[in-house]
């Protein structure tokens, strides 16, 4: 098959949303049309046997939320799909921002009952920065939720995006009959079966159809073909392009727990979302069908088996083909990097390939030479831009409980910042340790990833910090100055950039004035 072909048969998106909206529920039921698992599993249930796919990690299965994205693979109606699941909670946000990175598109889901919440309007922000297409689900229309029309309004109104519903529900909660869809004028009934798959559809020409009647009852059909008709007539007809563009939102609606409204909305996703698209480098623009390949590391991911203590680096491939056992350029490093052992992901499960091409996310088993953020190329030298690391909001210093054991804590803190699930900063002066998170239950996970996986106990002690701000300036000597000037403040992160420890807000701006030639930023890419 030709690269070309090869491109178009690909999307790749991520799930993103806020905690509890039903993201890992969603990734099961889109498994389950792909016939990638037979029975879906729930994220905390007692009832059903299975735990999810994409929720394999010990902590994950104990608190019953995402930590981690997961990849996953599969073939459904002739095109590869390569789907990204990822955490909700804002305190693992960083791993999502950098997962957005490595895809073309995007669905968001919303819970019908709570409506848009704030981690959705930060991820939303994200997604803007780049035009990234969105598609949004309106989940868990089995409940009571809010209006639809009012759900939509608030859709455009926080997330800044125009909406065009391309499915509409009919009742809701107790009442709810199902789901018509519009960009196909299909009726699809409601039958709460929690696990397989039905296939019982009817299609209508004309909704004055007195079949409708008898299906959905009167008073339901004459609601529904009001529905439309406003529907049809407030909102224009839905424009694929505008949508590739970013500036407008297909919404459906369903429940992804009944596997409800899922089929109508991946047979939509796969006719009108975007294959691979091309990627700024420092450089230049890269194509996907340029012979030559390149990609980027987006993640890394340290014992994903810990009987082997092994790290994968997730990469996205950008241009070209990629082939196992060929040796590539590694930009920021001495020497070219072969991989024997490259694999396709279904969360935990995984399979060796010996070609994948652009769109598609590979796992490279990797002894300690990659890092979120490098290039591999068939040559040429250039960095795909745009995967930074933001300033932290807590700051607490490791304490190590065991002094037995400082080799495996300094090993095990080193794999995990290279993962990506916090930052990590050394004073220089006194060779302090501090670990910086987005939130709280950050240091819960490496605590007790370090235990696990390392055999490492530690404490952390709160530090009183505002921010951490990497500090340059074109002139050398005044930097030089300032670093000498205020060397209880100035620590190093893990690629050794100098960064100053501000405490307070007041005092940060006071610095910042004092010091007009030195320049302060609060994100690593700059």
């Amino acid at each position: 098959m030709s690269l070309t072909k090869e491109i178009q048969k690909r999307r790749t998106f991520a799930i993103i949303a806020h905690p509890d909206a039903g993201k890992t529920t969603l990734t099961e039921k889109l498994l389950l049309f792909g016939g990638a698992i037979q029975t879906a599993g729930a994220v905390k249930s007692n009832k059903i046997d299975t735990a999810t796919k994409s929720d394999w990690m010990e902590i994950e299965k104990q608190r019953g939320i995402s930590v981690a994205t997961s990849v996953m693979g599969f073939e459904y109606k002739g095109v590869k799909i390569n789907l990204l699941d990822t955490p909700g909670h804002q305190d693992f946000a960083e791993d999502t921002y950098r997962t957005l990175t490595a895809v073309d598109s995007v669905i968001m889901v919303i819970d019908c009952v709570k409506g848009v919440e704030i981690q959705t309007e930060k991820l939303m922000e994200v997604c803007r920065m780049r035009n990234t297409p969105v598609i949004c689900f309106i989940n868990k229309l089995d409940r009571e939720g809010r209006d639809p029309y009012e759900l939509l309004d608030e859709v455009e109104e926080k997330l800044n995006i125009q909406v065009r519903p391309l499915s509409w529900p009919i009742g809701m909660g107790k009442g709810f009959k199902g789901v018509y869809n519009l960009y196909d004028k299909k009726l699809n009934l409601f039958t709460p079966s929690q696990r397989k798959l039905s296939d019982a559809r009817e299609t209508f020409d004309n909704l004055e159809d007195e079949k409708l009647d008898k299906l959905i009852g009167t008073t339901n059909a004459n609601q529904l073909r009001e529905d439309v008709e406003l529907i049809e007539g407030v909102y224009p007809d839905f424009d694929p392009k505008e949508y590739l563009e970013g500036k407008i939102a297909p919404v459906f609606f369903g429940s992804a727990v009944n596997n409800f409204g899922v089929n109508e909305m991946l047979d939509t996703f796969i006719k009108i979302a975007p294959s691979p698209k091309s990627r700024q480098t420092e450089e230049r623009e890269v194509l996907p069908d340029e012979p030559k390949f390149s990609g980027f590391v987006f993640k890394i991911h340290a014992n994903m088996d810990p009987n082997h203590r092994n790290r994968i680096a997730f990469l996205r491939i950008c241009s070209g083909k990629f082939e196992r056992n060929k040796p590539y350029n590694h930009v920021r490093g001495p020497k070219p990097l072969r991989f024997s052992n490259v694999t396709q992901f279904m969360a935990q499960d995984r399979e060796i390939v010996d070609e994948a091409f652009p769109g598609d996310i590979v796992g490279l088993f990797d002894t300690g030479n990659l890092k979120i953020g490098d290039t591999l190329t068939e040559g040429e030298n250039m960095n795909f831009k745009g995967i930074p690391s933001f300033s932290p909001e807590i700051f607490k210093e490791v304490i190590n409980k065991d002094a037995m054991k400082t080799k495996q804590l300094e090993k095990g803190l080193k794999q995990l910042m290279e993962e990506g699930v916090a930052q990590y900063f050394t004073y220089e002066m006194g060779n302090r340790k501090v670990v910086g998170t987005v939130g709280q239950l950050q240091f819960e996970v490496i605590q007790f990833r370090l235990k696990n996986e390392y055999n490492a106990s530690v404490e952390f002690a709160p530090m009183n910090l505002y921010k951490a701000c990497w500090i340059s300036s074109k002139d050398k000597k005044q930097l030089d100055e300032f670093v000498r000037s205020k060397n209880r403040h100035i620590a190093y992160d893990k690629d050794g950039k100098l960064v100053f420890m501000a405490e307070s807000k007041s005092w940060l701006q006071m610095v910042q004035e004092n010091y007009p030639e030195i320049e302060f930023h609060f994100t690593s890419e700059f």
